[in-house]
Protein backbone atom coordinates (compact mmCIF):
# COMPACT_ATOMS: atom_id res chain seq x y z
CA UNK A 1 0.00 0.00 0.00
CA UNK A 2 2.80 2.42 0.90
CA UNK A 3 4.58 1.56 -2.34
CA UNK A 4 1.41 2.29 -4.31
CA UNK A 5 0.94 5.65 -2.58
CA UNK A 6 4.56 6.54 -3.24
CA UNK A 7 4.20 5.72 -6.93
CA UNK A 8 0.99 7.74 -7.20
CA UNK A 9 2.57 10.74 -5.47
CA UNK A 10 5.71 10.52 -7.58
CA UNK A 11 3.72 10.27 -10.80
CA UNK A 12 1.46 13.15 -9.78
CA UNK A 13 4.33 15.51 -8.95
CA UNK A 14 6.30 14.57 -12.06
CA UNK A 15 3.20 15.14 -14.16
CA UNK A 16 2.61 18.60 -12.71
CA UNK A 17 6.22 19.55 -13.34
CA UNK A 18 6.22 18.31 -16.93
CA UNK A 19 2.77 19.78 -17.59
CA UNK A 20 3.78 23.28 -16.48
CA UNK A 21 6.96 23.13 -18.56
CA UNK A 22 5.01 21.99 -21.62
CA UNK A 23 2.35 24.68 -21.13
CA UNK A 24 4.93 27.49 -21.00
CA UNK A 25 6.64 26.14 -24.10
CA UNK A 26 3.38 25.94 -26.03
CA UNK A 27 2.26 29.45 -25.10
CA UNK A 28 5.50 30.86 -26.52
CA UNK A 29 4.30 29.53 -29.87
CA UNK A 30 0.53 29.97 -29.67
CA UNK A 31 0.40 33.62 -28.54
CA UNK A 32 2.59 35.24 -31.24
CA UNK A 33 1.33 32.97 -34.01
CA UNK A 34 -2.34 33.52 -33.20
CA UNK A 35 -1.82 37.29 -33.02
CA UNK A 36 -0.04 37.32 -36.38
CA UNK A 37 -2.86 35.45 -38.10
CA UNK A 38 -5.46 37.68 -36.41
CA UNK A 39 -3.73 40.78 -37.81
CA UNK A 40 -3.55 39.23 -41.29
CA UNK A 41 -7.27 38.50 -41.20
CA UNK A 42 -8.08 42.02 -39.91
CA UNK A 43 -6.13 43.78 -42.68
CA UNK A 44 -8.01 41.87 -45.40
CA UNK A 45 -4.73 40.52 -46.82
CA UNK A 46 -6.09 36.97 -46.77
CA UNK A 47 -8.73 37.78 -49.37
CA UNK A 48 -6.21 39.17 -51.86
CA UNK A 49 -4.62 35.82 -52.63
CA UNK A 50 -7.74 33.75 -53.43
CA UNK A 51 -7.03 33.88 -57.18
CA UNK A 52 -3.79 31.96 -56.66
CA UNK A 53 -5.65 28.80 -55.67
CA UNK A 54 -8.56 28.95 -58.15
CA UNK A 55 -7.04 26.35 -60.57
CA UNK A 56 -6.41 23.98 -57.65
CA UNK A 57 -10.03 24.36 -56.56
CA UNK A 58 -11.23 23.16 -59.95
CA UNK A 59 -8.91 20.13 -59.76
CA UNK A 60 -10.57 19.17 -56.47
CA UNK A 61 -14.10 19.66 -57.77
CA UNK A 62 -14.60 22.89 -55.83
CA UNK A 63 -15.66 26.40 -56.99
CA UNK A 64 -13.08 29.18 -56.75
CA UNK A 65 -14.88 30.69 -53.76
CA UNK A 66 -13.68 27.65 -51.78
CA UNK A 67 -10.31 29.41 -51.75
CA UNK A 68 -11.57 31.73 -49.02
CA UNK A 69 -12.36 29.18 -46.29
CA UNK A 70 -9.30 27.13 -47.26
CA UNK A 71 -6.90 30.08 -46.93
CA UNK A 72 -8.56 31.32 -43.76
CA UNK A 73 -8.60 27.83 -42.26
CA UNK A 74 -4.98 27.20 -43.23
CA UNK A 75 -3.79 30.37 -41.52
CA UNK A 76 -6.23 30.94 -38.67
CA UNK A 77 -7.59 27.51 -37.76
CA UNK A 78 -10.52 25.24 -38.51
CA UNK A 79 -13.03 27.55 -36.77
CA UNK A 80 -12.17 30.41 -39.12
CA UNK A 81 -12.52 28.09 -42.10
CA UNK A 82 -15.93 26.91 -40.92
CA UNK A 83 -17.07 30.49 -40.32
CA UNK A 84 -16.20 31.45 -43.92
CA UNK A 85 -17.69 28.24 -45.27
CA UNK A 86 -20.99 28.86 -43.46
CA UNK A 87 -21.75 32.17 -45.21
CA UNK A 88 -20.97 31.05 -48.78
CA UNK A 89 -23.44 29.22 -51.08
CA UNK A 90 -21.89 25.75 -51.21
CA UNK A 91 -23.82 22.58 -52.01
CA UNK A 92 -23.70 19.65 -49.56
CA UNK A 93 -21.35 17.81 -51.95
CA UNK A 94 -18.98 20.80 -52.07
CA UNK A 95 -19.10 21.20 -48.30
CA UNK A 96 -18.24 17.51 -47.90
CA UNK A 97 -15.10 17.94 -50.00
CA UNK A 98 -14.22 21.25 -48.34
CA UNK A 99 -14.71 19.79 -44.85
CA UNK A 100 -12.18 17.03 -45.54
CA UNK A 101 -9.65 19.55 -46.81
CA UNK A 102 -10.06 21.70 -43.71
CA UNK A 103 -9.95 18.71 -41.35
CA UNK A 104 -6.52 17.76 -42.71
CA UNK A 105 -5.04 21.12 -43.63
CA UNK A 106 -5.82 23.88 -41.11
CA UNK A 107 -3.87 26.16 -38.77
CA UNK A 108 -0.73 25.29 -40.74
CA UNK A 109 1.58 27.98 -39.35
CA UNK A 110 0.99 27.31 -35.67
CA UNK A 111 0.67 23.53 -35.91
CA UNK A 112 3.64 23.36 -38.31
CA UNK A 113 5.82 25.04 -35.70
CA UNK A 114 4.49 22.69 -33.03
CA UNK A 115 5.26 19.63 -35.17
CA UNK A 116 8.73 21.04 -35.83
CA UNK A 117 9.38 21.35 -32.10
CA UNK A 118 8.33 17.73 -31.68
CA UNK A 119 10.65 16.34 -34.32
CA UNK A 120 9.36 16.96 -37.86
CA UNK A 121 10.69 19.54 -40.32
CA UNK A 122 8.05 22.33 -40.48
CA UNK A 123 8.22 22.71 -44.27
CA UNK A 124 7.90 18.96 -44.71
CA UNK A 125 5.03 18.80 -42.20
CA UNK A 126 3.12 21.63 -43.91
CA UNK A 127 3.65 20.44 -47.49
CA UNK A 128 2.71 16.90 -46.51
CA UNK A 129 -0.59 18.00 -44.95
CA UNK A 130 -1.47 20.14 -47.98
CA UNK A 131 -0.62 17.29 -50.36
CA UNK A 132 -2.59 14.82 -48.24
CA UNK A 133 -5.60 17.15 -48.26
CA UNK A 134 -5.46 17.67 -52.04
CA UNK A 135 -5.05 13.94 -52.79
CA UNK A 136 -7.81 12.95 -50.36
CA UNK A 137 -10.31 15.45 -51.78
CA UNK A 138 -9.37 14.59 -55.38
CA UNK A 139 -9.93 10.89 -54.66
CA UNK A 140 -13.30 11.72 -53.12
CA UNK A 141 -14.43 13.42 -56.36
CA UNK A 142 -14.71 9.96 -57.94
CA UNK A 143 -17.46 9.20 -55.42
CA UNK A 144 -18.91 12.67 -54.82
CA UNK A 145 -19.83 14.59 -57.96
CA UNK A 146 -19.80 18.39 -58.10
CA UNK A 147 -19.98 21.03 -60.84
CA UNK A 148 -17.44 23.75 -60.04
CA UNK A 149 -18.02 25.55 -63.36
CA UNK A 150 -21.64 26.18 -62.51
CA UNK A 151 -20.96 27.26 -58.95
CA UNK A 152 -21.45 30.86 -57.90
CA UNK A 153 -18.21 32.81 -57.62
CA UNK A 154 -17.33 34.50 -54.34
CA UNK A 155 -15.91 38.01 -54.04
CA UNK A 156 -12.63 38.83 -52.34
CA UNK A 157 -12.45 39.02 -48.59
CA UNK A 158 -12.03 42.66 -47.69
CA UNK A 159 -10.50 44.31 -44.68
CA UNK A 160 -12.51 44.11 -41.50
CA UNK A 161 -14.61 47.12 -40.51
CA UNK A 162 -13.70 46.34 -36.92
CA UNK A 163 -11.25 48.76 -35.26
CA UNK A 164 -7.74 47.55 -34.49
CA UNK A 165 -8.32 47.97 -30.75
CA UNK A 166 -11.51 45.88 -30.86
CA UNK A 167 -9.74 43.22 -32.93
CA UNK A 168 -6.94 43.01 -30.36
CA UNK A 169 -9.50 42.81 -27.53
CA UNK A 170 -11.36 39.98 -29.27
CA UNK A 171 -8.07 38.20 -29.94
CA UNK A 172 -7.08 38.60 -26.29
CA UNK A 173 -10.33 37.08 -25.03
CA UNK A 174 -10.16 34.13 -27.44
CA UNK A 175 -6.47 33.55 -26.67
CA UNK A 176 -7.13 33.60 -22.93
CA UNK A 177 -9.94 31.11 -23.39
CA UNK A 178 -7.66 28.86 -25.46
CA UNK A 179 -4.82 29.18 -22.94
CA UNK A 180 -7.06 28.08 -20.06
CA UNK A 181 -8.21 25.03 -22.04
CA UNK A 182 -4.65 24.20 -23.05
CA UNK A 183 -3.44 24.49 -19.45
CA UNK A 184 -5.99 22.08 -18.00
CA UNK A 185 -5.75 19.60 -20.86
CA UNK A 186 -1.94 19.42 -20.85
CA UNK A 187 -1.69 19.29 -17.07
CA UNK A 188 -4.30 16.52 -16.96
CA UNK A 189 -2.76 14.47 -19.77
CA UNK A 190 0.82 14.65 -18.54
CA UNK A 191 -0.17 14.01 -14.92
CA UNK A 192 -2.22 10.95 -15.89
CA UNK A 193 0.58 9.80 -18.18
CA UNK A 194 3.18 10.06 -15.41
CA UNK A 195 0.88 8.27 -12.94
CA UNK A 196 0.24 5.55 -15.53
CA UNK A 197 3.99 5.14 -16.00
CA UNK A 198 4.63 4.99 -12.26
CA UNK A 199 1.89 2.39 -11.80
CA UNK A 200 2.94 0.36 -14.87
CA UNK A 201 -0.43 0.91 -16.58
CA UNK A 202 0.92 2.12 -19.92
CA UNK A 203 1.77 -1.17 -21.58
CA UNK A 204 -1.67 -2.82 -21.04
CA UNK A 205 -3.34 0.18 -22.74
CA UNK A 206 -0.84 0.18 -25.61
CA UNK A 207 -1.24 -3.57 -26.10
CA UNK A 208 -5.00 -3.15 -26.31
CA UNK A 209 -4.44 -0.59 -29.08
CA UNK A 210 -1.74 -2.55 -30.90
CA UNK A 211 -4.03 -4.23 -33.49
CA UNK A 212 -5.42 -0.86 -34.61
CA UNK A 213 -1.99 0.78 -34.53
CA UNK A 214 -0.63 -1.98 -36.76
CA UNK A 215 -3.44 -1.31 -39.25
CA UNK A 216 -2.37 2.33 -39.27
CA UNK A 217 1.27 1.30 -39.74
CA UNK A 218 2.41 2.70 -36.38
CA UNK A 219 4.59 1.34 -33.59
CA UNK A 220 3.09 0.30 -30.25
CA UNK A 221 5.44 2.77 -28.56
CA UNK A 222 3.47 5.72 -29.89
CA UNK A 223 0.07 4.41 -28.78
CA UNK A 224 -0.51 6.92 -25.98
CA UNK A 225 0.81 9.82 -28.05
CA UNK A 226 -1.39 8.86 -30.99
CA UNK A 227 -4.42 8.74 -28.70
CA UNK A 228 -3.57 12.18 -27.30
CA UNK A 229 -3.40 13.81 -30.74
CA UNK A 230 -6.49 11.99 -32.03
CA UNK A 231 -8.58 13.07 -29.05
CA UNK A 232 -7.17 16.56 -28.32
CA UNK A 233 -5.49 17.64 -31.57
CA UNK A 234 -2.01 18.81 -32.58
CA UNK A 235 -2.02 21.97 -30.48
CA UNK A 236 -2.59 20.00 -27.29
CA UNK A 237 -0.97 16.73 -28.38
CA UNK A 238 2.17 18.39 -29.74
CA UNK A 239 3.32 19.50 -26.31
CA UNK A 240 2.85 15.98 -24.94
CA UNK A 241 4.76 14.50 -27.89
CA UNK A 242 7.64 16.93 -27.33
CA UNK A 243 7.93 15.88 -23.71
CA UNK A 244 7.92 12.18 -24.65
CA UNK A 245 10.41 12.67 -27.51
CA UNK A 246 12.84 14.28 -25.07
CA UNK A 247 12.87 11.07 -23.06
CA UNK A 248 14.47 9.26 -26.02
CA UNK A 249 12.16 6.23 -25.92
CA UNK A 250 10.90 6.76 -29.47
CA UNK A 251 13.11 6.39 -32.54
CA UNK A 252 13.28 9.09 -35.22
CA UNK A 253 11.46 6.88 -37.73
CA UNK A 254 8.69 6.01 -35.26
CA UNK A 255 8.29 9.69 -34.43
CA UNK A 256 8.12 10.67 -38.10
CA UNK A 257 5.49 8.01 -38.82
CA UNK A 258 3.47 9.27 -35.88
CA UNK A 259 3.75 12.90 -36.96
CA UNK A 260 2.66 12.17 -40.52
CA UNK A 261 -0.26 10.08 -39.29
CA UNK A 262 -1.55 12.62 -36.76
CA UNK A 263 -0.97 15.44 -39.24
CA UNK A 264 -3.90 13.87 -41.09
CA UNK A 265 -5.75 12.27 -38.19
CA UNK A 266 -5.83 14.65 -35.26
CA UNK A 267 -8.75 15.93 -33.20
CA UNK A 268 -10.87 13.09 -34.58
CA UNK A 269 -13.43 13.46 -31.80
CA UNK A 270 -14.27 17.17 -31.82
CA UNK A 271 -13.53 18.57 -35.28
CA UNK A 272 -15.72 16.29 -37.47
CA UNK A 273 -18.76 17.06 -35.32
CA UNK A 274 -18.36 20.75 -36.20
CA UNK A 275 -19.28 19.97 -39.80
CA UNK A 276 -22.29 17.74 -39.17
CA UNK A 277 -24.76 20.69 -38.91
CA UNK A 278 -24.07 21.29 -42.63
CA UNK A 279 -25.74 17.96 -43.42
CA UNK A 280 -22.49 16.10 -44.15
CA UNK A 281 -22.54 12.34 -43.61
CA UNK A 282 -20.47 11.03 -40.69
CA UNK A 283 -18.97 8.42 -43.03
CA UNK A 284 -17.30 11.14 -45.13
CA UNK A 285 -16.03 13.01 -42.07
CA UNK A 286 -14.12 10.09 -40.53
CA UNK A 287 -13.30 7.39 -43.09
CA UNK A 288 -11.33 9.33 -45.79
CA UNK A 289 -8.78 10.64 -43.28
CA UNK A 290 -8.24 7.20 -41.77
CA UNK A 291 -7.59 5.71 -45.21
CA UNK A 292 -5.18 8.53 -46.14
CA UNK A 293 -3.28 8.17 -42.86
CA UNK A 294 -2.90 4.41 -43.36
CA UNK A 295 -1.64 4.91 -46.91
CA UNK A 296 0.81 7.64 -45.85
CA UNK A 297 2.50 5.61 -43.10
CA UNK A 298 2.72 2.53 -45.31
CA UNK A 299 4.33 4.54 -48.11
CA UNK A 300 6.79 6.09 -45.65
CA UNK A 301 7.75 2.63 -44.37
CA UNK A 302 8.34 1.41 -47.93
CA UNK A 303 10.41 4.50 -48.72
CA UNK A 304 12.61 4.09 -45.63
CA UNK A 305 13.12 0.39 -46.42
CA UNK A 306 14.03 1.19 -50.04
CA UNK A 307 16.46 3.92 -48.96
CA UNK A 308 18.19 1.59 -46.51
CA UNK A 309 18.61 -1.10 -49.15
CA UNK A 310 20.03 1.46 -51.59
CA UNK A 311 22.54 2.73 -49.00
CA UNK A 312 23.58 -0.81 -48.06
CA UNK A 313 24.17 -1.74 -51.69
CA UNK A 314 26.20 1.41 -52.26
CA UNK A 315 28.32 0.63 -49.18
Amino acid sequence: MNDTRYKLKEGFLNGLKRGWSAFLWLMKIVIPMSFLTAVLAWTGWLGRIDFLLAPLMGFMGLPSMATLPIVIGALTGIYGGIAAMAVLPFTVAEMTLLANFLLISHNLIQEGVIQAKSGLNPVKATLFRIAAAVITVYAMTFFIKTDPAAAMQAGALGASAQSFQLMVADWGVSTLDLSVKVFFIIMTILTLLEIAKSMDWVMPVVKALSPFLRILGLSEKVGILWMTAVVFGLTYGGAVIVEEARQGHISREELEELQLSIGINHSMVEDPFLFMPFGISALWLWVPRLITAMAATRLLTLWVSFRRKTVNRAA
